[in-house]
Formats: C-alpha cells, sequence, structure tokens
C-alpha cells in the first residue's frame, strides 16, 4: 500500500511541475464562477448545518484527513463544503466575552440576536444562572420562525438534544447546563425557571428530534434500557416526569414513533413518519470512530431519515444537523477524533444535498466557534496530517503538525518535552501537545467561515456579525419578521390588488392601463 501511495504521489506532482496543469485548472474554475447566477427565489427548505468548533484548521485538516483516508495525499482533496459557491466570515465574540461558547453562539446564529456567555435563547440583558433575569428576554429563533410559517421543522445532533446548539433553537434558559431539573437550582426552579428537557416538549411543535439525552428526560430510578446495570446512565429528574412517555401520549393518534436504538430507527418508514423522536445514549452520541454501527446510526443516516421525513410538508421544512463532537474531541486535545467528526459531517452535507434540490433548498453550512488547534511545520506533500513535522525544535524532539495552544496535551516534565520518536501520533488515543496546561482545551476567537447554496446564497458573503445569519435565513425564506423577499415574488395580477415591496397594497388591474394611457399622451406629445 505504502508502494503504491508514493507512486501516486509522484505521479502527482510530476503533473503539477508543468504550468499548464494549474493554468487548465485556474481557467476550469474562473468558467465557473462566469457562469454561476443568482439564485433569487424565495428558500422553500432550509438546510442548516453546523460543525461544533470547526475552525479554519479543523476544516482544512478535515480535508486532508478524507483525502488520506481514500489513499490520496490529501491536500487537493474537494470535500462537499469546498464545492458550495458562496463563501463568509462570521464574528464570534459574545457581548460580555471575545471568545464565547456554543450557548452564545447559538443564539447568535439561530435567533439573530448576540447574548452572554452560558446562556441559551434569551437576549444580553439575561445573566448567567440567575433565573429571575430570564423572564421578559426570551428569544425566538429561526427553528420557530419557520414552524409558524407552516413548515416541518427538525434537530439532528450528535450531542445529547438538550446541548447548546439544539437548546438554541427551543430553549430559553439563563443556565445551558439546565439540561433537566436535577440540574437546577431550587431557587431557579422556585422562581419558576423550567428545564431545557421540559421545553423541548412546550415551547415548539417540532416534527423531528434525534440526537443523545435519555437521561435528562425519565425520573430517576428509570434504568437506561441499552445499559440498565449501570446507574449513572439511569434517569434523573427529580420532578417524577417522564417526558419520553409524555412526548408518546402528546403524539397519540399521530404517524408519531420513538426510538433508541438502530433497529427500531431502521424499522421507521419516513413516508409513513410525521413525527420521530429518537435519543440513542443517555448522554452524547459516541464518536463516528468508536460508534457501533450494530446499535447507533451514522450522522449520514440521521440526516437522510430526517430529510425523508420533513420535506412531504409542501410548505418545505427547516433543519438543524449539528456535528458537535468535534468540539467535544477537541475539549480533550484529541485531532484524531476531531477530524474524523468532521469527515463524517461533510458526508452529512454531502446526503443532505443529494435528497434536496439546490433550486429551492438553502444549505448553510458554519461553525460557531474555533479551537484553539495549530497546523504547523512544514511537513512534506501528502504526510499524515496526524503525524509530525520533519522539522525538529531546537530541543531536538520531534512534534506533531497539530498541536494545542491549551489542554491536556501539556507534558513538560523536569523543563523538557516528552520524546515522541517512537510514539504513533496517528492512533485514535494519541493526546496532541499543547502550550498551556488545562484539564480541557478551551475555544478560540478567531472568525469562522460561513458556506452556502441555493436559493439567496449570496447573502452570505462577506464578513458579518453571527448574529446577522438567522436575519438572512429568514429573509431568503420568507419566516419571522422580515416578508419583503416574498412579497416582492407575488405577480400582480389585472383586477386584484396586489403587495408592492414596502408592503402597500397597489391596484394591479388599474395601474397597468393608467401607465399605458399616460405613456402614450407622453409619446404623443414628443411628437407634436
Amino acid at each position: 500500500l505504502i508502494v503504491v501511495l508514493l507512486n501516486d504521489l509522484l505521479l502527482l506532482l510530476l503533473e503539477e511541475e508543468n504550468p499548464e496543469f494549474w493554468r487548465a485548472q485556474a481557467k476550469q474554475t474562473l468558467q465557473s464562477v462566469l457562469d454561476r447566477k443568482l439564485n433569487t427565489k424565495v428558500a422553500k427548505n432550509i438546510l442548516f448545518f453546523l460543525g461544533d468548533g470547526m475552525g479554519i484548521t479543523t476544516y482544512t485538516a478535515a480535508r486532508i484527513l478524507k483525502g488520506q483516508l481514500q489513499n490520496q495525499s490529501g491536500e487537493e482533496t474537494v470535500m462537499t463544503m469546498d464545492t458550495f459557491p458562496y463563501v463568509g466570515l462570521a464574528k464570534t465574540y459574545s457581548v460580555d466575552f471575545q471568545i464565547a461558547d456554543s450557548a452564545a453562539t447559538a443564539t447568535a446564529y439561530l435567533c439573530g440576536v448576540k447574548t452572554n456567555l452560558n446562556t441559551v435563547g434569551v437576549n444580553a440583558a439575561a445573566r448567567n444562572g440567575i433565573c429571575r433575569t430570564q423572564k421578559g428576554n426570551e428569544v425566538t429563533s429561526i427553528l420557530k420562525w419557520a414552524k409558524d410559517a407552516g413548515k416541518s421543522v427538525g434537530i439532528v445532533t450528535t450531542t445529547r438534544v438538550q446541548h447548546a446548539t439544539p437548546a438554541g433553537s427551543y430553549a430559553h434558559s439563563a443556565s445551558r447546563t439546565w439540561y433537566s431539573d436535577a440540574d437546577m437550582p431550587d431557587s431557579a426552579i422556585g422562581e419558576g425557571c423550567t428545564d431545557i428537557s421540559s421545553q423541548l416538549l412546550k415551547n415548539v411543535d417540532i416534527d423531528v428530534i434525534i440526537g443523545g439525552g435519555r437521561q435528562y428526560m425519565t425520573p430517576r430510578g428509570t434504568k437506561d434500557p441499552e445499559y440498565p446495570a449501570d446507574f449513572s446512565s439511569g434517569g434523573k429528574r427529580r420532578d417524577g416526569r417522564h417526558l419520553i412517555q409524555e412526548w408518546q401520549n402528546m403524539k397519540n393518534g399521530k404517524a408519531a414513533h420513538y426510538a433508541w436504538n438502530k433497529t427500531e430507527f431502521d424499522a421507521i418508514d419516513p413516508e409513513t413518519t410525521d413525527y420521530l423522536m429518537a435519543l440513542f445514549e443517555p448522554g452524547d452520541l459516541r464518536y463516528e470512530a468508536e460508534r457501533d454501527p450494530s446499535m447507533d446510526p451514522s450522522i449520514i443516516e440521521t440526516t437522510e431519515k430526517a430529510i425523508r421525513i420533513l420535506q412531504k410538508n409542501p410548505k418545505g421544512f427547516f433543519l438543524l444537523v449539528e456535528s458537535g463532537r468535534i468540539d467535544q474531541a477537541h475539549h480533550q486535545g484529541n485531532a484524531y477524533l476531531a477530524l474524523h467528526e468532521a469527515v463524517a459531517f461533510d458526508g452529512a452535507i454531502a446526503r443532505g444535498l443529494e435528497l434536496t434540490s439546490e433550486d429551492d433548498t438553502l444549505t448553510i453550512a458554519t461553525a460557531d466557534h474555533s479551537h484553539p488547534l495549530t497546523f504547523n511545520g512544514f511537513p512534506f506533500r501528502g504526510q499524515s496530517i496526524l503525524g509530525k513535522s520533519p522539522l525538529w525544535g531546537t530541543d531536538m524532539l520531534p512534534y506533531t503538525t497539530l498541536m494545542y495552544g491549551n489542554g491536556p496535551g501539556h507534558k513538560i516534565v523536569n523543563g523538557k518535552r516528552p520524546d515522541i520518536r517512537n510514539v504513533n501520533t496517528n492512533s485514535m488515543e494519541y493526546i496532541q501537545l499543547s502550550a498551556a496546561p488545562l484539564d480541557s482545551t478551551t475555544h478560540s476567537g478567531e472568525d469562522v467561515v460561513v458556506l452556502a447554496r441555493g436559493p439567496m446564497a449570496h447573502l452570505f458573503s462577506g464578513i458579518q456579525e453571527q448574529n446577522y445569519i438567522a436575519h438572512a435565513l429568514g429573509y431568503a425564506a420568507c419566516v419571522g419578521a422580515d416578508l419583503r423577499h416574498c412579497q416582492e415574488h407575488i405577480t400582480p395580477a389585472v383586477g386584484r390588488t396586489s403587495i408592492s415591496p414596502n408592503g402597500n397594497g397597489a391596484a394591479g388591474g388599474l395601474a397597468t392601463p393608467i401607465s399605458i394611457l399616460l405613456a402614450s399622451l407622453l409619446a404623443f406629445r414628443i411628437l407634436m
């Protein structure tokens, strides 16, 4: 295999030595850009793909890994995300911090309002963990705007469905960690705040809910169906409510299904299903590299099932798909797991594009924030993205191409870095070195990429505040408060009142003959 890879790389490099290779490639790309036509239609559907923690470095490294998993050099690989024609950047800071968390950023790109760290679905007047500041400061999301417009809506995540990103689409909480009532202080419950799990059932009628988080939905003492002997996986609720059963009762008489394993999930026919709740783990789902295919579906499979259920609605749908464990792997300082999550995420995006039409579906791929992952050291072309730099440090020790600014990988002993010459840095267990010691790697604050294709995708070009995204989505799909776009697409008909772009009625049947008459008189006057 190594001989084959080296031979392929040699052929590639020989081809690239010819300047005509690059000229022809650029000419073809230029023509495709010149041939691009703006799609100004109203978006019937919105596919929103969110790579949690997928900063630019993660994106680039995942592209290389994807190619190398296919026995290619990797650098020249074209990811599905790379094919999106419109590209922008989003500023990710929160109201109170330079570097934000997933709750504040979710509130920005889903609700259109920037807020404070650790709060979700509320504006910046709310304070982290203080229930009384939450009331009256709730903000709604693009998911709710879509539902109110008659569309079907869904969330798919690789984390618990109560986690920051999905919670941003339906919950209002002064603390992102109030997953169940057991996670809340008694004072907050006494002041009338409710946990995120209970809000999942109450706030918005969500058609498809897929992820993890069973233990936050069931009472204490409830054994988990997959891990009955593990007490820590069992129900956590103190109020005695069994929210899964409540959801099933709420959907009684409707085409609704609940699943907790892949067998049940695969048996569900999307053509005869209107509501689906699938919770595959007590907490977050397993990493893609560790996933048991017989028990848990992939993000590609869950994305497909959600789309097939939602797309039956003639008014369209909104679907949020989150690859949430890119972020969690980075927090562990584990680039292997993070990059494999990102590659799977790109596969889900590809499946989403296969199942929808670019003519009527606006597809977005973006991140909420980044991580302090660096890509360094002058590695040779085709070298493993998880490997070591050929350039050693001044201490005469090697280092990996990927490293972290801080995190659990800080391993200085007696003033020296560990010698990794005989360490397999490509293994799933390897933790990359970090400059500063922390139990968990932090986020980082650089802008994140926003990729778009479909109706009104050009709105997502340029460098924008992150909260702009929700408003641009609402405008493109004619949901929420700004309905100018659909008003502009109403064709005036003779004898009927049409709606002008400014929202005022205009007598369409009368305006046309008057205009013709005035034009005729003007022409006659000129001829005179």
